[in-house]
């Protein structure tokens, strides 16, 4: 399997978080995995990362309900970058929300590649890799 650089976790629940990392660590599938607790976080470390010219993250786990900025704020606000930046991510939505209203409005973000329902599990992310990590 191959192994990305960089991980961007995003979701405001710690235990989530601390699962997902200790997840994706033990499978060694990235150098690095950074987590931020919202979608302006998130944005605010994409955005920084392009100033500075510093690697983007491969893959993105995001929620959809958060503080501050929640998953759909974070993809209207996604759409802005530039559009390099944009085709080098690939995001998947990991959310606990199934309603239907939600998973209607993700077809229109076309960053998303799929939903994951919680908790990410091992068989997810070998998915993942091999479908979009080859």
């Amino acid at each position: 399997m191959k192994r990305l650089n960089l991980i961007l976790l995003v979701d405001d629940d710690e235990t989530t978080n601390y699962l997902n990392k200790r997840l994706l660590t033990r499978l060694e599938i990235a150098d690095h995995i950074e987590v931020a607790t919202n979608g302006e976080e998130a944005l605010q470390f994409l955005k920084d990362a392009i100033a500075k010219g510093e690697p983007l993250p491969e893959l993105i786990f995001l929620d959809i309900k958060m503080p501050v900025m929640d998953g759909f704020e974070f993809l209207e606000q996604y759409h802005q970058l530039p559009e390099t930046a944009q085709n080098s991510m690939v995001v998947m939505m990991l959310t606990s929300s199934a309603s239907f209203y939600d998973l209607e409005r993700l077809k229109k973000y076309r960053a998303v590649q799929r939903h994951i329902s919680k908790p990410l599990e091992e068989a997810h992310v070998r998915e993942i890799m091999e479908e979009h990590f080859q």
